[in-house]
């Protein structure tokens, strides 16, 4: 069975199947990779037969077709939801979106740098191309009359990778008293303010949504064009990813807070991703897996690890998906289907929403459709499965524990 599943992440064989043999062995649980391929398989059929297409005779290209269709009526019925419609202006869909995200009544809070470090930090590492973008000489004058959240958004896009890894590491004197539980940004930038700087930012990232976790920070970067096809259904979900994203980040870092070398471990998470969390059967497990687990489980579990820094409501984790169709039941269609994926003699087509709102989008034919966010989140949905198994999660829980009391926790967290 993991031959599905190694076809769809299209891995690298045979060190897939060894990997799969090697976690089953050491948790003792031989058919996790059997059910989850007996259930990508039974939600695919499910799917296609909602979609009024025949489970056992749908070709690759129809079965395509169909979702992108799909996904336009669900764009415009989204739209609508929250104000607006898919033939509206960019600027003002953003707005709407901002305006619609701020008022979802989910956990939207997260533990961010003080503004006031902030200042003091962008005042030590003046950011010169900010400063010359807004017409200003003195960094003083500056921070007196700018929104320091619209300064450091912007020194993401405006100025050099050299300094903002310089500022970054800024960060290893900071203390968890300069620190505080502040609510999530979504920050739309001034179309007029900014034209066109973001412009090779964008082109490099391939969207224009970013993100700040340390400071809690979710931008969206004026874009050159007037109109986008899918625009909203392919940004919201974007938006409650990043949400996600940078609550995951503070719940680790609360949880980092009592160790005498904070500083280091935050500034070494920023710079490099922290995929070695945790370990199992010789596997390096990312934290947002780590926190996706613990998130779904009832609050009172392994009180000894969480408490008292990290609070219950710190490790709520939801997929995007499972948000917007609170604000559009139609969109409960694409509920849990972002690891699933159907095999065709020709290519394989995602179920997720992510995958099919950037192919429709970017208007893509079949054989170029995305698959990205769909192979990222099976991974995560491999191990989650593994995680769950009792030895491997108390050897989880017993390896978090130790890292937070030693020194020398992650190789590159």
């Amino acid at each position: 069975m993991s031959r599905i599943l190694s076809q769809i992440l299209s891995a690298k064989e045979p060190l897939f199947t060894q990997a799969i043999k090697d976690l089953e062995l050491k948790s003792g649980n031989t058919s996790v990779d059997v059910r989850l391929t007996a259930d990508i398989q039974s939600m695919t059929r499910a799917k296609i037969a909602e979609l009024n297409l025949d489970p056992n005779d749908t070709a690759g290209v129809e079965l395509y077709h169909a979702l992108q269709a799909l996904i336009g009526l669900h764009n415009g019925y989204l739209s609508s939801a929250i104000g607006t419609s898919p033939d509206d202006i960019l600027a003002n869909q953003f707005k709407c979106i901002k305006r619609a995200i701020d008022s979802l009544t989910v956990p939207n809070k997260a533990w961010v740098i003080k503004q006031s470090v902030a200042k003091r930090l962008v005042k030590a590492y003046p950011p010169k191309k900010v400063m010359k973008q807004l017409g200003y000489k003195s960094v003083d004058s500056m921070l007196k009359r700018e929104s320091i959240t619209e300064l450091i958004a912007v020194a993401r896009f405006l100025e050099t990778k050299t300094w903002m890894n310089r500022f970054i590491k800024s960060y290893n004197k900071l203390r968890s008293s300069d620190f505080e539980i502040r609510t999530i940004k979504i920050l739309v930038l001034d179309e007029q303010r900014y034209k066109d700087s973001a412009l090779n930012y964008i082109y490099k990232q391939k969207h224009n949504i970013t993100h700040l976790k340390e400071h809690g920070i979710i931008l969206i970067l004026p874009l050159p064009i007037k109109y986008m096809r899918g625009s909203i259904i392919t940004i919201m979900p974007m938006i409650l990813h990043y949400l996600n994203e940078i609550r995951s980040y503070s719940a680790f870092f609360k949880m980092q807070q009592v160790r005498s070398n904070f500083g280091e471990v935050l500034v070494d998470t920023l710079l490099n991703d922290p995929h070695k969390a945790g370990r199992i059967g010789g596997q390096d497990i990312h934290w947002r897996i780590i926190q996706q687990h613990f998130g779904n489980q009832d609050s009172t579990m392994h009180p000894e690890l969480f408490e008292p820094h990290v609070q219950p409501e710190d490790l709520y984790w939801r997929r995007a998906e499972s948000i917007l169709y609170l604000i559009e039941p139609a969109l409960k269609f694409w509920e849990n289907l972002d690891y699933v994926a159907s095999l065709h003699p020709d290519g394989i087509v995602p179920l997720g929403l992510m995958d099919n709102a950037v192919s429709y989008c970017n208007s893509l034919q079949y054989g170029q459709q995305s698959l990205g966010y769909t192979r990222t989140s099976l991974w995560n949905k491999i191990y989650a499965q593994y995680i769950g198994q009792e030895n491997f999660e108390n050897q989880i829980v017993s390896q978090l524990n130790q890292n937070i009391i030693s020194t020398d926790f992650l190789e590159s967290l």
